[in-house]
C-alpha cells in the first residue's frame, strides 16, 4: 500500500525493492536485473515517485518525463540523436519523454525518481 499524501521519509540505500523484470528485448548485453518500489502515485496516476535499481549490463529504453537522483552506482546513458550522460552518486538527471536511450550500467545503480506522465 502506498503512503497517503502525507509527509514521509525513506532511507534509500536500505529500502527493500521488488523484482521488476526487464522485457528481454531491452537487454543488449549482460544479465541486468531491475528492482523498484513505487513510493507514491497521484490520484490521477500522472505523477509517480519511487526508487529503482539496475545491476550491470547494457539495456535500451524509451524514457518517460523523468527527473532522478543517483544514490549509488554508475552508468552511461546514450540518448539517440543527443548527449551521452555519465551519472553517479549525487547526480541529478532529467530525461525527456520519448527519448530513446541505451544505458550502460557499470556498477549497480540505485536512484530515486519522479515521473510525470
Amino acid at each position: 500500500m502506498l503512503p497517503a499524501m502525507s509527509s514521509f521519509a525513506v532511507h534509500i540505500p536500505d529500502a527493500e525493492l521488488e523484482a521488476d523484470p526487464l522485457d528481454p528485448s531491452q537487454i543488449v548485453s549482460g544479465s541486468p536485473e531491475v528492482t523498484g518500489k513505487l513510493l507514491w502515485e497521484s490520484e490521477d496516476g500522472k505523477i509517480l515517485r519511487g526508487l529503482w535499481q539496475i545491476t550491470p549490463g547494457v539495456v535500451t529504453d524509451t524514457e518517460a518525463n523523468e527527473m532522478f537522483v543517483v544514490v549509488s552506482g554508475r552508468a552511461t546513458i546514450e540518448i539517440e540523436g543527443g548527449a551521452t550522460i555519465e551519472v553517479g552518486p549525487g547526480d541529478a538527471c532529467v530525461l525527456e519523454e520519448g527519448a530513446k536511450t541505451v544505458w550502460t550500467v557499470h556498477e549497480t545503480l540505485r536512484k530515486a525518481y519522479v515521473i510525470q506522465l
